[in-house]
């Protein structure tokens, strides 16, 4: 069994609170969703008419050639969501996905481009694997970091 983790909200908490002026200085941009806007940590899609930051984030910050930084979509005061364990959240099963199996070194395992909604039996797989120690999750299209996979419970 795998769990979906989001993004900690505790990381853009403080984006809440700044003017459009401030966004800007630290190369944040506000967009409007049209409702396919998916957010890092809801786990969902921003309704239309939402508020998103447009930010820099570092998905995969350990010291190895695969550290990794990329723009991603936060809502304006996000709050986190924390699927069911074997659940995959709509908005990351309704797009197309590259998979990327981690061992403990953060080196990659394994890998794949997949459709979203084909992807609970890949991560099943790679998580079978004892050398996997967590998945990440990336929209294939624009290669923006989606979320973390482990094994439920850890």
């Amino acid at each position: 069994m795998f769990q979906v983790h989001p993004i900690s909200a505790d990381n853009f908490s403080y984006l809440n609170g700044l003017s459009e002026a401030e966004l800007a200085e630290r190369k944040i941009q506000v967009h409007v969703s049209d409702g396919r806007y998916p957010c890092r940590v809801s786990l969902a899609d921003a309704a239309a008419g939402e508020r998103v930051y447009l930010l820099n984030f570092e998905h995969q910050p350990n010291e190895t050639p695969y550290r990794s930084r990329h723009a991603i979509f936060v809502k304006e005061r996000a709050e986190e969501n924390h699927p069911a364990p074997g659940t995959i959240p709509a908005s990351i099963s309704s797009r197309l996905l590259s998979v990327r199996a981690f061992n403990k070194r953060h080196e990659i395992v394994d890998a794949d481009v997949i459709d979203g909604s084909e992807v609970a039996p890949l991560i099943s797989t790679y998580l079978d694997n004892p050398r996997v120690d967590y998945i990440h999750l990336h929209y294939a299209g624009r290669g923006c970091f989606a979320a973390k996979v482990t094994r439920a419970g850890e």
